[in-house]
């Protein structure tokens, strides 16, 4: 969980800083982070889109130039060819309906979080699909000095 919270670090999102980790077998498959796609300018560049419409968090999705962690996480894998069936999924916050819905169908079958997102929908999919999520208590987490600015922004 660590790792998330350190992959989370290069987000370049401006209202929400979110890392993801793929473990399988006690091995790193891949890591996401959010923000615009590859060869695209970052909001920290253009704005925030969201803020300027004032979007509340949870809402419209397809308002924003980024993606999430979770997108970024399984399609660093994919294009390396790395199979995320069975694997674990690390990540800071709780994902969203959208991406619980990659998440059912990339096969992962297990999600350990940190801070909860305000999606209602996205649980229920992961509950029916049958996909175990773990709550993950971020203050327990013995941090360096370097991580634990990055947590207290959650």
């Amino acid at each position: 969980m660590k790792a998330a919270y350190l992959v989370s670090e290069r987000a370049s999102c401006l209202r929400r800083k979110v890392g993801a980790v793929l473990v399988k077998d006690k091995q790193i498959l891949a890591t996401g982070y959010n923000g615009a796609p590859s060869g695209i300018e970052h909001c920290e560049k253009t704005g925030c889109l969201r803020e300027t419409l004032k979007v509340p968090s949870g809402q419209r999705h397809e308002l924003c130039r980024g993606l999430h962690g979770e997108q970024n996480v399984i399609l660093q894998a994919a294009r390396h060819g790395v199979s995320v069936k069975g694997a674990i999924l690390y990540i800071t916050n709780t994902p969203c309906s959208i991406c619980a819905k990659m998440i059912i169908n990339a096969g992962i079958t297990e999600i350990v979080v940190g801070v909860d997102y305000p999606d209602k929908m996205a649980a229920g999919f992961l509950k029916e699909a049958g996909i175990r999520v773990r709550k993950f208590n971020p203050a327990a987490l013995r941090v360096c000095s370097y991580c634990k600015p990055a947590m207290q922004r959650r």
